[in-house]
């Protein structure tokens, strides 16, 4: 990690840049695997699952047998966990629910409001060598919650030719049944445009890597919508000279071994105790299991030392993280301060990675800045909101005046007359 001193406000644009990965070719791949999905379907997805996850595969249905067998592998003690995440995840989000409130605008105007659950959402889940089933309680939850009518999952395949055990347990667990075996861009465009296992969709969630973000934001040319663009993980640790030290290096790991291309910024108002939390880190990072991971992300990350805890918030605004974590006396005061993150870990005692698994937040989030436009996922983000409105006699001779008035000021005669019509049939006494 490169340590920066008092930067001025001009190099801070430069600071908050994020890593990227060399994407030459990536447009034309994902091209490519969008266009044979789409004409070739279910026989491609095979194709693909032979050629990339070096599994020959009969079918890319996960069967209800199937489900249950691999659930059957999860430990005890990991399924306990589960369902106490679920739980904690599922509560949260159900406080999310809004119950439509009628508003009269005007005498006999009623307007209202109401949540509707998008029909058709397809929830993308990583497999591979860290299969995040946690990602998957993140995103079915609030998507049963909402309502939605068909839920569509897509992982890789392991190895054996079946889906990780831990998301076979999570989907048994929160009864989905529309599973498939299919992982990266291929998944993103089955679930785009459809074949004959797995039905076309309204809205794609999930993480993944470059090809499956690339994928997501492709499918938005074809009349979809996706929870947010996406990018590798990153953390903003703000560390003041009460912090504890091991725990911040901690925090700053946890995210650095999530990939090569992730980014964790340490900042703080005291030189010596970044120099501190730096030393750990260099030293803890060597026994990581992705320790080899992790040291490339730290390549990629800065510490930035300024005099001031205001300023610490100022560059962190800018930066726009994914995560925040606020390890400074009254975090409370400075949570006031935030006016950009994706989400903020108050404390000494509240890891990030409580927010991945456990407190109950979603852990789908913006990165790469985009949280200065776009909010994590949330039960909102699986709902269409409608707004309904009923005018009775009296409210449409109240208010019919006014439109009228405001529809021939622009020239919109069949809207004026829309309204006339009605004046004139009260008037005749209908």
């Amino acid at each position: 990690m490169e340590v920066y001193i008092n930067p001025p406000k001009s190099r801070w644009d430069y600071l908050c840049k994020r890593p990227a990965l060399d994407n030459s070719n990536l447009n034309k791949t994902v091209v490519d695997i969008m266009n044979a999905v789409k004409s070739e379907g279910d026989a491609q997805l095979l194709a693909y699952a032979e050629k990339f996850d070096k599994i020959k595969l009969s079918s890319i249905v996960a069967t209800v047998a199937e489900i249950n067998r691999q659930a059957d592998q999860v430990a005890q003690s990991l399924n306990d966990a589960i369902q106490v995440a679920a739980a904690n995840i599922e509560k949260f989000h159900k406080a999310q629910r809004l119950t439509p409130e009628k508003v009269t605008t005007s005498p006999g105007v009623v307007c209202w409001r109401k949540q509707l659950p998008i029909q058709k959402v397809g929830l993308y889940v990583p497999g591979g060598t860290a299969p995040l089933f946690s990602s998957l309680l993140m995103l079915a939850i609030p998507a049963k919650l909402a309502g939605c009518e068909t839920i569509v999952i897509c992982t890789p395949p392991n190895e054996e030719g079946s889906i990780a055990p831990e998301i076979a347990y999570c989907c048994k667990l929160l009864g989905l049944d529309a599973i498939f075996k299919v992982g990266g861009a291929q998944a993103i465009a089955a679930m785009s445009f459809g074949t004959a296992s797995i039905p076309k969709v309204d809205k794609i969630f999930g993480p993944g890597n470059q090809f499956v973000t690339r994928a997501k934001e492709m499918s938005l040319n074809y009349g979809l919508a996706i929870d947010m663009p996406a990018g590798p993980s990153e953390v903003l640790v703000i560390a003041d000279k009460q912090s504890n030290p091991e725990f911040v290096a901690a925090d700053l790991l946890s995210q650095a071994e999530h990939g090569i291309d992730s980014q964790v910024i340490l900042l703080g108002d005291d030189l010596t105790k970044i120099g501190e939390i730096m030393g750990l880190v260099n030293k803890k990072v060597e026994k990581l299991p992705r320790a080899a991971m992790a040291k490339e992300a730290l390549k990629n990350s800065k510490a930035v030392v300024f005099d001031e805890l205001q300023t610490c918030m100022d560059f962190s605004n800018t930066y726009a993280p994914e995560h925040l974590i606020l390890a400074v006396q009254n975090p409370e005061y400075w949570a006031e301060a935030v006016k950009v993150a994706g989400s903020v870990f108050l404390g000494n005692y509240t890891p990030e990675s409580a927010g991945d698994y456990a407190s109950g937040t979603n852990h789908t989030l913006p990165t790469n800045g985009f949280a200065r436009q776009y909010s994590g996922v949330s039960l909102n983000s699986f709902v269409n909101y409608v707004t309904f409105q009923q005018i009775d006699k009296d409210g449409i001779q109240n208010l019919g005046p006014v439109i009228e008035t405001m529809a021939e000021a622009e020239g919109l005669q069949a809207h004026k007359d829309a309204v006339s019509v009605r004046l004139k049939a009260i008037a005749d006494g209908y």
